[in-house]
């Protein structure tokens, strides 16, 4: 499934002229490694940052440390200021942030193990949303993984006029 995901996503924005950069956090380089996995996507794929601690957020990224201290790291809020840190750093015309709990620990009541949180940052976009994954730690982080590849094809076909 991702690497369809990953295939699809690359046809969509090689098609249509458009580049990627990623940062992400509770993913840890695998939504990186599922992009680059398919051949051919140096095309459009320039790059991407593992943001894993929050001083990497801010130093890195440019996601202000009081936002962090105010909502904190894993919020949409969060993700989109990755996506739009990320895009601005590499000079692409779309970003995306990746922001969660994968677990074991870290959660909490207003936060459980399996929030992930995505942002997306691209000309005329700004898109974010929340989700509440289950399964272990491997699961919630190839679930968050496949979200982020479904909804970055779904904002590149929305841009183009696409229904499909």
């Amino acid at each position: 499934m991702i690497r369809d995901l990953a295939e699809r996503l690359g046809a969509a924005f090689s098609g249509a002229n458009i580049t990627l950069a990623v940062a992400e956090s509770c993913t840890g380089g695998s939504l990186c490694a599922a992009i680059t996995e398919i051949p051919g996507s140096s095309v459009y794929f320039l790059g991407g940052v593992v943001a894993y601690h929050n001083e990497v957020k801010t130093k890195e990224l440019g996601v202000p440390e009081e936002l962090i201290r105010s909502v904190g790291a894993v919020s949409e809020t969060a993700a989109i200021a990755l996506a739009d840190g990320v895009r601005r750093r590499f000079g692409a015309d779309a970003g995306v942030g990746v922001t969660g709990i994968a677990g074991p620990g870290g959660g909490t009541p207003e936060k459980p193990v399996g929030t992930v949180c995505l942002g997306i940052s691209a000309d005329g976009v700004r898109h974010s949303g929340r989700r509440n994954f289950s399964g272990d730690r491997k699961s919630v982080r190839g679930q968050a993984v496949a979200w982020a590849l479904t909804e970055l094809l779904l904002r590149v076909r929305a841009g183009r006029g696409e229904t499909k």
